[in-house]
């Protein structure tokens, strides 16, 4: 291989790993999040208080526990968005009613829903929003 050819490579992993690394607030709750992810496109947080110790009891694991937020969508109302919302953690027990606990391994949940600014949920006419 030649100089240049690793030092692309080495770009490359530069580039993939400072894109993976995420400022992530600190929330209590979703709400700063989905605020704003309204405003900018996308948010990124880390649960904790007593919502965090409540999940890492039930799902065996202290690590933390990172949420997305993206807009999918604007919505007709000013300041109101289609959401996409994803909580991951890793080291989760999952918890199977035929074997019981699962091997920890990094488990994600997404949901979608509309919100406005204001904190409330739009009215919409279409029934897939």
């Amino acid at each position: 291989m030649t100089r240049s050819q690793l030092a692309a490579i080495a770009l490359l992993a530069l580039t993939a790993s400072s894109v993976a690394a995420v400022d992530r607030q600190a929330v209590t709750t979703v709400k700063p999040l989905l605020v704003t992810a309204i405003d900018q496109g996308e948010a990124h947080g880390v649960l904790v208080g007593q919502a965090a110790q409540y999940v890492a009891q039930t799902f065996k694991s202290t690590a933390p526990i990172e949420i997305d937020v993206k807009t999918v969508q604007a919505l007709g109302e000013p300041g109101c968005r289609r959401l996409a919302v994803t909580t991951s953690q890793e080291g989760v027990v999952d918890f199977n009613r035929e074997k019981r606990d699962t091997k920890p391994a990094r488990l994600a949940f997404t949901y979608q829903f509309n919100y406005c600014r204001d904190g409330r949920m739009p009215q919409t006419k279409d029934a897939s929003l």
